[in-house]
């Protein structure tokens, strides 16, 4: 069991991913300060802090809901970078490997949805 938030591997994950987007965001032109830059690093930071509040939460349904919210982030934050590719903001070889990431963060949050989820029904 952890002990803190910080040392779950998924949490671990979408803080990287999260620091990676804001990296790639910095060179995004000034007219997008109100809008793609906000956006993606708020999407890709809001992954990170809803496992850190999820873990903080008492009852696996409070968990449950706040990985869920996670996973909605990650899925904006992909819209946010297929986005950027489109408007030839990124290069899709810069965000190919971002993208793959947050399917495999995704999926790790869907396993631990689902044990909760499972864990509830169980006497």
């Amino acid at each position: 069991m952890f002990r803190n938030f910080t040392e779950m591997p998924v949490w671990q994950k979408a803080h990287n991913l999260s620091v990676e987007v804001f990296n790639i965001s910095i060179d995004l032109p000034r007219s997008e300060d109100y809008g793609l830059t906000s956006q993606i690093r708020r999407a890709s930071n809001s992954v990170a802090a809803n496992i850190s509040e999820g873990f903080g939460r008492k009852t696996k349904n409070d968990k449950a809901h706040f990985y869920i919210i996670a996973r909605g982030s990650a899925y904006e934050t992909q819209n946010h970078l297929i986005y950027g590719n489109k408007v030839k903001y990124f290069e899709y070889e810069k965000i190919e490997s971002l993208i793959k990431e947050y399917n495999n963060l995704i999926f790790e949050l869907n396993k631990i949805i689902k044990t909760l989820y499972n864990s509830q029904s169980q006497p």
